[in-house]
C-alpha cells in the first residue's frame, strides 16, 4: 500500500503544473504586493503612485487601470500641475512628470533634501519638494536646476502647498509653519501649531482657511493664514494621513479604511459597502462623480461612492 501511494505522489509531482493562477496575476495592474502611496486626479486620469516602482493610471474613473513600470522608485507624493500634466516625488531623490494623459514619465534628480516627503507645483508650472531638515527645493525649468531654501530647522516638511500664484505654505514636524507670500522667493515661520504638532497632511482652500491633520486623529483650523489654530472634532476617531477636496467639501482618508468628511465643524466618518481594517494611504476625488478613490497596502485600491449628506 505505501508502495503505491509513494508513485502516486511521484506521479503528482511529474504532472504539467497548473500555472494559470500565477499567469492570471502576472496580467493584472495591480500585484497583490503593491503598496499605492500616492494618488492625484486631474480630471482626465487618475494616477496612483506605487512603492514598488510603478504608477497606475485610470482613464475612466478608475473602472480599469493599465500599469506602467518606471523602475527603482518609490512614489510618496503626486500633484497636478496647472496645465494638467503630473508630477510625483519619488523617496530616492527624484521627481517624475508625465504629461495630462499620465503618459511619457520622466524623471529628474536633486540632492536635497535627503530625505524628500512632499511636492508642489506652482502656479507658474515651477516644481516644489520639501523634506528633512527644514529643506525647500525649486525648479523653474522642469528639474535642470534647483534652487535651495533651508530654513535653519531640524524638522521634516511634511506637506507644501501653494493657494495662488503669490501664496504657499509648508508645515512641518514641531508645530512648525512657514508661509511665502512672493511666490516662493522667500519664506517666513508664522504662528505654531499647538503642542508640538506633528502633521500627517495639509489642506488650504484659501490664503486664509486651512486643515491640517495629525497624529491620533488630530484635526487643526485655520482661519487666519496659519497665525492661530483651533482643533475640530474627528468623530471617526482615525488618524487622517491625506486631505483632499471632493465636491468642494474637505475630506480625508486614513486608519482602518476610514473615509471622512467635514460636517460642518466636525470630521465624520463615511460610510461605505464592506470596509478593510487595512489604512488608506491616500485618496483623491473620482472627476464628474460621487465618489472618490483610495488607496493602501495589500493592492488595496477602491473607488468608493460618497452619497450626499
Amino acid at each position: 500500500m505505501l508502495s503505491a501511494l509513494a508513485v502516486a505522489a511521484l506521479a503528482g509531482c511529474g504532472a504539467e503544473a497548473d500555472l494559470s493562477a500565477a499567469t492570471a496575476d502576472a496580467t493584472r495592474p495591480l500585484k497583490r504586493y503593491d503598496v499605492v502611496q500616492s494618488l492625484v486626479s486631474n480630471g482626465q486620469v487618475i494616477v496612483a503612485g506605487l512603492q514598488a516602482g510603478a504608477v497606475l493610471v485610470s482613464a475612466d474613473q478608475g473602472r480599469s487601470w493599465r500599469r506602467e513600470a518606471l523602475g527603482p522608485a518609490s512614489l510618496i507624493g503626486l500633484t497636478r500641475c496647472p496645465d494638467g500634466s503630473l508630477l510625483a516625488v519619488d523617496f530616492y531623490r527624484k521627481v517624475w512628470h508625465a504629461d495630462a494623459s499620465g503618459r511619457d514619465w520622466r524623471s529628474a534628480a536633486f540632492d536635497t533634501p535627503r530625505v524628500p516627503l512632499t511636492v508642489a507645483c506652482d502656479a507658474q508650472g515651477g516644481w516644489w519638494v520639501a523634506g528633512t531638515r527644514a529643506q525647500i527645493a525649486h525648479s523653474t525649468d522642469q528639474g535642470a536646476n534647483w534652487q535651495l531654501t533651508d530654513l535653519g530647522e531640524d524638522a521634516q516638511i511634511t506637506a507644501i502647498r501653494f493657494v495662488d500664484a503669490q501664496f504657499g505654505v509648508a508645515t512641518a514636524e514641531f508645530g512648525l509653519i512657514f508661509v511665502t507670500e512672493d511666490g516662493g522667493a522667500s519664506w517666513a515661520a508664522r504662528g505654531a501649531m499647538p503642542d508640538e504638532f506633528y502633521p500627517y497632511d495639509a489642506l488650504f482652500v484659501s490664503r486664509d482657511e486651512g486643515y491640517v491633520s495629525g497624529l491620533a486623529g488630530q484635526v487643526l483650523h485655520t482661519t487666519d493664514g496659519g497665525l492661530s489654530w483651533t482643533r475640530q472634532s474627528n468623530a471617526s476617531g482615525a488618524p487622517l494621513y491625506r486631505l483632499f477636496l471632493h465636491d468642494g467639501v474637505p475630506h480625508g482618508v486614513g486608519a482602518g479604511g476610514t473615509v471622512a468628511r467635514l460636517d460642518g465643524e466636525a470630521w465624520r466618518a463615511v460610510p461605505y459597502p464592506d470596509p478593510l481594517p487595512v489604512f488608506f494611504a491616500s485618496g483623491a476625488a473620482v472627476a464628474g462623480q460621487s465618489a472618490l478613490v483610495a488607496g493602501g497596502p495589500g493592492g488595496l485600491l477602491r473607488v468608493i461612492a460618497t452619497p450626499d449628506r
